[in-house]
């Protein structure tokens, strides 16, 4: 009896979710475009430069090569927050969530489906604001990363599988 329960459990696991996506943060430079940024920036202060040596300023040299490492390291860390992501799957018994950092930390939130309302933030102007699971005395924010299309159809698919789930 014992295995067929275990059976049971195995196969609930191997299930499909319902509903299933994964976020990641918008980025609107591509990694083409900053190389193509950073060559441009570069040359534009290697000319620069050559405008102050030939005037006789030379300590403004240092200055200009500093500010094109301060882009690269915003561009850095810019990219390197990119590396972070969010899964949310939807079975008809359980809604879970995986939260990524961008070092690799993963949170776990796990809803009972039945339990759980789906709450969208708008602003008259700029759209969804906010997206947020709430349930079980808990709430937890979903695609804050995302630009204002994209966290319009992911609310729109999520509530649509939410609600043809409660339909069930």
């Amino acid at each position: 009896m014992a295995d067929r329960n275990h059976s049971i459990a195995v196969a609930n696991r191997q299930e499909l979710p319902f509903f299933a996506a994964r976020l990641f943060p918008y980025r609107s430079l591509s990694r083409r475009g900053f190389v193509v940024l950073m060559l441009a920036l570069a040359i534009a202060n290697i000319v620069a430069s050559m405008v102050f040596l030939a005037l006789g300023a030379w300590p403004v040299l240092g200055f200009l090569g500093l500010d094109v490492l301060l882009v690269w390291l915003a561009f850095k860390y810019n990219y390197r927050s990119a590396r972070a992501f969010e899964e949310i799957a939807v079975w008809p018994h359980d809604i879970v969530v995986h939260k990524v950092s961008p070092h690799g930390k993963i949170r776990v939130h796990r809803f009972n489906p039945f339990w759980t309302r789906l709450q969208i933030l708008r602003h008259e102007e700029i759209g969804i604001t906010a997206i947020f699971l709430s349930g079980e005395g808990r709430q937890i924010d979903i695609g804050s990363f995302l630009n204002p299309p994209d966290r319009e159809s992911f609310a729109k698919a999520l509530g649509n599988a939410l609600a043809s789930l409660n339909r069930r």
